[in-house]
């Protein structure tokens, strides 16, 4: 039983810790390089580097949807936790074509439920692929109402809907990021920052950041270029190759202002999940890219993972 004395020292507990910035630290472990096939090799060379939640897509789970007592009863074996899991193929995802729309009503719900069982408060979904004409206004609007409608539902699964800005999908740039934004309901509808893929877009990530303020609940943290820092000057078409030519890298390589970035999240008392990720490693198993980006959080960015 709670006492009276009790439920109010916990009822302050809150607004103490209200203008401090909380970052929880985890890791997308579905690396090209070594990762991409086995996802509970993954999970265990991730907790071996020092992460304790992992990230993943629902394509590696999708067998398993009904069965979440036997993924967290693995999951506990190895030492990890789940931020959550996103949406993939083989799902819908056109999310501009309202003919759709039930179907991924009904899939993302579900999801939705997974994550929640997993012990997750957020659904991070991608949109689909990008149409070689690109995202119309009319495109747009259709995605904004399908998602208004799923974070309703997701809401009433005790998550929360955020949307992915990807390079190469339905919702890659500033102008169709801040139509989604501006046309979705904030309190359903939040938003995921991936610090490489708006760098290619051409937007400058810690400007964003700025923003969106509160309205992000993740960010998706990877490195890319020198010469693309403050947004890249020319969009990048996707390479044929992501192994042979790969746009994306650990922390630290001098494409994103990650220093930049953490002074404005501390000034706002910012809290959320930090989630290091990188697509491809070509250079060196994805462990030891993901044992990178994480000594860069800790020794450069000074964050107690």
């Amino acid at each position: 039983m709670v006492t009276r004395r009790a439920a109010l020292s916990l009822a302050s507990l809150p607004a103490l810790a209200a203008d401090k910035p909380v970052y929880r630290i985890g890791v997308t472990n579905n690396t090209r390089g070594g990762w991409e096939k086995d996802f509970w090799l993954a999970c265990r060379e991730s907790h071996e580097v020092g992460y304790r939640f992992v990230e993943t897509f629902f394509s590696y789970l999708k067998d398993l949807i009904d069965k979440p007592e036997e993924v967290l009863a693995r999951a506990k074996q190895i030492g990890v936790g789940f931020i959550t899991v996103s949406n993939s193929g083989p799902m819908e995802m056109h999310f501009e074509d309202p003919a759709k729309r039930q179907q991924i009503l009904s899939e993302h719900t579900r999801l939705a439920r997974f994550v929640r069982q997993l012990g997750g408060n957020h659904l991070k979904i991608n949109s689909g692929p990008r149409r070689p004409t690109g995202t119309t206004g009319e495109d747009l609007k259709h995605i904004a109402e399908t998602l208004n409608q799923l974070g309703k539902r997701t809401a009433n699964e005790g998550v929360r809907l955020a949307i992915h800005a990807h390079m190469w999908s339905q919702v890659e740039n500033q102008r169709e990021v801040d139509a989604i934004l501006t046309h979705t309901d904030a309190k359903n509808v939040a938003f995921v920052l991936d610090t490489g893929h708006v760098t290619l877009a051409g937007i400058d990530p810690v400007a964003l950041a700025v923003k969106l303020r509160h309205r992000i609940v993740e960010f998706h943290l990877k490195d890319t270029k020198p010469e693309t820092l403050g947004g890249a000057k020319t969009r990048l078409e996707r390479p044929g190759d992501m192994m042979a030519d790969p746009p994306f890298f650990p922390l630290g390589s001098g494409g994103v202002d990650f220093k930049g970035l953490k002074k404005h999240l501390d000034s706002i008392a910012w809290k959320g999940w930090m989630t290091t990720e990188l697509d491809t490693s070509p250079a060196r198993p994805p462990k030891e890219s993901a044992a990178m980006s994480l000594r860069y959080l800790k020794e450069t960015l000074k964050i107690d993972v």
